[in-house]
């Protein structure tokens, strides 16, 4: 939203709680899934659902690709990277390493892990090829790679030296700081 400065207002939910699983909130969204956008009364779950109803319903400001193949890339890359080739690197640097000092990751990755993070870094060099974005400008699909990699950062794992300079360079973004920023509850 910040991304193609659009008005919003976020209402934290507490999945734990239940939150997620009331009858309206299962209504809006049918999944129950976080993020969900609400929209004219339409509620819509899932990341990239509402990334590409926004860019459908809002194209002034795109935040995926304009040319087809490069949209489809990105629709590729997106999906691949909450595939089981990633599961065991999700799994293992949940989200939370992201953003809580105390939740850093302190046993070593698995065998799966080591060998998904080396995919995924392989992956990352080939869309990349040594530019400043996967594409020939910024799209989603960097924010979300420079997730996924901070993944393995901010817990202290080996990453190459252009793929660290890379995600440091997405996590920089301010609207990426705006997101990194927010408060959080304690753990």
């Amino acid at each position: 939203m910040k991304e193609k400065a659009l008005p919003f207002e976020t209402k934290v939910l507490d999945a734990a709680k239940g939150d997620t699983r009331t009858a309206d909130y299962l209504a809006a969204t049918v999944t129950g899934r976080v993020p969900t956008l609400v929209h004219g009364g339409f509620g819509l779950g899932e990341s990239t659902a509402i990334v590409e109803y926004l860019d459908e319903a809002f194209p002034e400001r795109r935040v995926m690709p304009t040319a087809v193949q490069d949209r489809a890339r990105c629709r590729q890359l997106m999906s691949w990277m909450r595939s089981d080739d990633t599961a065991a690197i999700r799994e293992e640097r949940g989200a939370i390493t992201m953003f809580y000092e105390s939740q850093r990751a302190k046993a070593p990755l698995s065998d799966a892990a080591k060998g998904q993070a080396e995919k995924l870094f392989g992956v990352a060099l080939r869309v990349l090829r040594g530019r400043p974005n996967v594409f020939d400008a910024w799209s989603i699909v960097d924010a979300e790679l420079a997730f996924l990699l901070h993944r393995l950062i901010r817990s202290g794992e080996a990453v190459p030296d252009a793929i660290r300079a890379y995600a440091e360079a997405q996590w920089k973004r301010d609207t990426v700081q705006a997101y990194v920023g927010l408060s959080r509850p304690p753990v």
